[in-house]
């Protein structure tokens, strides 16, 4: 019983820390975005796959930065 306790407290914490992150701004988003079109250059990313090139990597920078993550990037 005290296994399903502590469990759910894990996960209420964890649940709880995931609605913490705050969204980051407008320019933070670009700022990324920039830096992720660069990188993505420089792998050599084709025009078909750069949209999921970019999300991934600026969802990866905003996570290293303690932000929420974002589903699209806009333009």
């Amino acid at each position: 019983m005290k296994t399903v306790a502590l469990l759910l407290v894990g996960l209420l914490s964890f649940s709880s820390y995931a609605e913490e992150q705050p969204v980051a701004d407008q320019a933070l988003l670009k700022e990324l975005k920039q830096f992720c079109t660069e990188m993505a250059e420089d792998d050599g990313i084709t025009a078909d796959k750069m949209a999921q090139y970019l999300l991934t990597c600026v969802n990866e920078e905003l996570e290293s930065e303690g932000y929420a993550p974002i589903t699209k990037l806009t333009d």
